[in-house]
């Protein structure tokens, strides 16, 4: 158990961004706005577990409480609900139905509705985690945002969690050198490096392809706002002054910073599985090795996404986009990122807390395809 996680009852690698969520006022000004939702796959859904402390008098035991779902099982908005209801951690039944409106029932109480009224209804039920908006995370983000900012940066708050828990796991690795498991659920010394390992390889995919997303998609659009005059621009959203740089230049740099961590993000991989293949009881050496090398990662992630979130994502907001052309980079920015949305979606949603997840969910459904969406998120044989 690493040393800033000390009281938690759950492993180094099980613990999840809700377990250190600061949660919000109680008074909830505003719901996730969406028109439908993405269907997701129950059993690989991240559900998060609640801090020990989180009760409330209406949801004491919500494990042990039973809810039916009802709906289409390829409807978008019965997987809204669906999701939703995952993170409250209450027994979910889904019972296909040809309603096209979701359907909740506790008990013998049936409710229906809107998106939205649904949501409020699952919010007053189950209090705990919030889900419902209290307001975007980073201060200064409004409905004027362009969508493709509010992606990244949720990205970068998903994948800094999971650099930084790949560190403190890495660390307790190394503080326990190999010799025995956090708990059971681990296993053998073995098997917990191959979790590592596997859950590293997640890690890898989403942030390639989030940098080539920036790459392909990001970068050019900028580059193009201006070639290579210098103005100023107060951004009132903000109520601070950016100074336009060269915008090449500044992508070019950006640019740089990926090509510096690939290396070290392949040489981690590597090393990881020279690890593998070696007797647990002695490599304690190589697991501080492993743990330097994940500091260094974090360090420069840490950095570079500071970076990109001062300097680049303003322009993007400055760039003044048309609500159309918010839509089409939003839509490149997911087809470029296909396989993460494909194959790692579970583990990117993991590295945010329920309300950022819910943000995130509620970009998709607001601005990308339908179609584009229902392609890698919809599942259909989720019959219970």
């Amino acid at each position: 158990m690493g040393n800033c996680f000390s009281t938690s009852s759950v492993s180094t690698a099980e613990i999840s961004p809700l377990d250190l969520a600061v949660k919000p006022p109680l008074a909830v000004v505003s719901s996730p706005a969406a028109a439908a939702q993405t269907h997701l796959p129950a059993p690989r859904l991240p559900i998060l577990p609640p801090s020990a402390k989180e009760t409330t008098a209406t949801a004491t035991a919500t494990s042990t409480v039973t809810v039916k779902l009802y709906g289409p099982s390829n409807s978008l908005a019965t997987s809204y609900i669906r999701f939703a209801l995952l993170h409250k951690k209450v027994n979910l039944r889904f019972v296909p139905s040809e309603d096209q409106k979701p359907t909740i029932q506790i008990g013998s109480e049936k409710t229906s509705g809107s998106q939205e009224a649904l949501l409020r209804y699952i919010e007053e039920k189950f209090p705990e985690p919030r889900l419902m908006i209290w307001k975007f995370n980073l201060e200064g983000f409004d409905e004027a945002t362009p969508p493709i900012v509010k992606a990244i940066w949720l990205q970068h708050r998903s994948m800094m969690w999971h650099v930084e828990r790949m560190l403190r796991w890495s660390e307790d690795l190394a503080a326990r050198g190999g010799r025995r498991a956090v708990d059971p659920s681990v296993g053998t010394p073995k098997m917990e490096i191959r979790k590592f390992a596997k859950s590293y390889t997640q890690l890898q995919e989403l942030m390639l392809e989030h940098a080539q997303m920036e790459e392909r998609i990001l970068f050019p659009v900028l580059e193009s706002v201006d070639r290579g005059k210098r103005f100023s621009l107060i951004h009132m959203n903000r109520f601070r002054v950016f100074k336009f740089r060269v915008l090449a230049g500044m992508c070019k740099s950006a640019s740089a910073e990926h090509g510096r961590e690939l290396p070290l993000m392949n040489g981690i991989k590597e090393y990881i599985k020279s690890i593998a293949v070696m007797d647990s009881g002695i490599c304690s050496e190589e697991l501080f090795s492993l743990a330097s090398r994940f500091k260094s990662l974090q360090m420069m992630c840490k950095a570079h996404f500071e970076e990109e979130e001062k300097e680049l994502l303003p322009m993007v907001e400055a760039a003044e986009m048309g609500k159309e052309k918010q839509k089409k980079l939003m839509n490149q920015g997911l087809e470029v990122m296909r396989g993460t949305h494909t194959n790692v979606f579970d583990f990117l949603l993991q590295g945010l807390t329920p309300q950022e997840a819910m943000q995130y969910l509620d970009l998709l459904i607001n601005f990308a395809d339908p179609d584009l969406i229902s392609s890698f998120m919809c599942q259909r044989d989720i019959v219970d």
